[in-house]
């Protein structure tokens, strides 16, 4: 795992490159089909094995990331990718039992300090379900606005696309 050491108000939170333990972890989390499918997208399969998981998630091809707790307890993890010269923010998700506590914040804020020098882009973007209520209010607190989607989207009717720009 790949150190990215990200100080945030002096809290020992680390984001990391995700492992092969962190997705097995990870296939956890998910306990339904809807809930695969809020987060992976409506081609995720389930129920999914370790491998249709990892080629559903498109792990190690695309670049994860897992938060650490300052215990080093695996919180939280996301992905990040171009997509239509935006820095895309894909399957984000916070353990089960730390919602509610700020981490999701965290995670999409760590990620998003990290992602410039991956991608030299000038926005970053996420996809939102339109009734994930506490995930699009965390995303506007953070600056992200609702926009047309530039493209066909199938699923257009169901999820907000949301951009905000890079604050350098």
């Amino acid at each position: 795992m790949t150190d990215m050491r990200v100080p945030i108000a002096d809290q020992a939170w680390r984001l990391c490159d995700a492992d092969e333990s962190n997705i097995d972890e990870l296939m956890g989390w998910f306990r339904s089909a809807d809930q695969a499918m809020i987060w992976g997208g409506p081609g995720f399969r389930f129920p999914f094995t370790p491998a249709t998981f990892r080629q559903d998630c498109h792990w190690p091809a695309m670049r994860s990331f897992a938060m650490l707790d300052p215990a080093g307890n695996f919180c939280g993890f996301g992905q990040v990718y171009e997509r239509i010269q935006r820095m895309n923010l894909a399957r984000l998700v916070v353990h089960p039992e730390r919602r509610g506590e700020g981490v999701g914040k965290r995670l999409v804020t760590m990620i998003m300090h990290v992602a410039p020098s991956l991608l030299p882009l000038d926005e970053f973007s996420l996809f939102v379900f339109r009734d994930n209520l506490p995930a699009l209010e965390c995303y506007r607190a953070m600056g992200f606005s609702i926009q047309d989607y530039p493209e066909n989207q199938p699923m257009a009717d169901t999820c907000f696309y949301m951009t905000r720009p890079v604050n350098r």
